[in-house]
């Protein structure tokens, strides 16, 4: 997967060579940090012989931190590439109220198990300027995404594990309203929707500029989606509550 991301981030940079000019660079860091919950998280591994259960439910899901990296460069005023960088790994434990068959293994109801629920996320993507005011602006675009999945089981006895790598195309939408010179709101988000499954993910932030360079924001982002095929079933809903900061450049 680091070679995936490395290649990600050699065509980002290989289209800013190509497309932009020394004059006229502008880069965008952004590092997004804070707090992930888990929503429905519901499991039947293989589809039609697993059993249906929640790791959510079922187990217990601990808050924990998480982080996001974004790279973007604006390759003239209405055009622009990001790359970014989206770990997220949820820890489950506790008893099973029933037996699970995952995996083609049997956990025993009233087993003391640990979970894994690993979603990591590599995106590559290109925005248009479609309305550029002033005080609003309105970009569309398409987002290539690379993700590297893992759903596991384990108890003392037993161990099993579900991993999945795979592209997903998602269209791109972001508004960006600022109501004064100084905040605004922000509204992001990656989605696509199929017979086979869906994925959403959705920011709404407000933003506050305390320098020229330099944009914070605060707001709440959730994740959903998942696959119904036959080597798989799972829907989550993930929620968060994020802090963000970027730096042009």
């Amino acid at each position: 997967m680091k070679n995936r991301t490395a290649f990600l981030l050699f065509l980002l940079l290989a289209a800013a060579t190509a497309l932009g000019g020394a004059d006229n660079l502008r880069w965008t860091a952004e590092l997004e940090g804070g707090a992930v919950f888990s929503g429905y998280n519901d499991v039947r591994i293989p589809n039609a012989t697993g059993t249906l259960f929640s790791l959510s439910r079922d187990l217990d899901v601990a808050a924990k931190a998480y982080y996001r990296l974004r790279l973007s460069y604006a390759l003239s005023r209405r055009h622009e590439l990001s790359l970014l960088y989206a770990p997220l790994t949820l820890k489950a434990t506790g008893t099973l109220p029933a037996d699970v068959m995952f995996m083609g293994t049997l956990f025993p109801q009233g087993s003391e198990v640990d979970g894994v629920y690993m979603f990591n996320s590599y995106r590559l993507t290109y925005r248009y300027r479609l309305l550029d005011k002033p005080r609003l602006r309105l970009d569309i675009g398409f987002t290539a995404k690379i993700r590297d999945a893992e759903i596991a089981l384990r108890s003392p006895a037993l161990a099993a594990s579900k991993t999945n790598v795979g592209f997903v195309p998602l269209l791109h939408l972001r508004l960006d309203w600022d109501w004064s010179p100084a905040l605004g709101l922000l509204l992001e988000a990656d989605g696509s929707a199929a017979k086979q499954g869906r994925a959403e993910d959705v920011l709404l932030a407000l933003a506050w500029r305390p320098a020229p360079r330099w944009r914070l924001r605060l707001g709440y982002r959730m994740v959903e989606g998942g696959a119904d095929v036959d080597e798989t079933y799972n829907f989550a809903w993930i929620h968060y509550i994020a802090a963000g900061a970027s730096f042009s450049f």
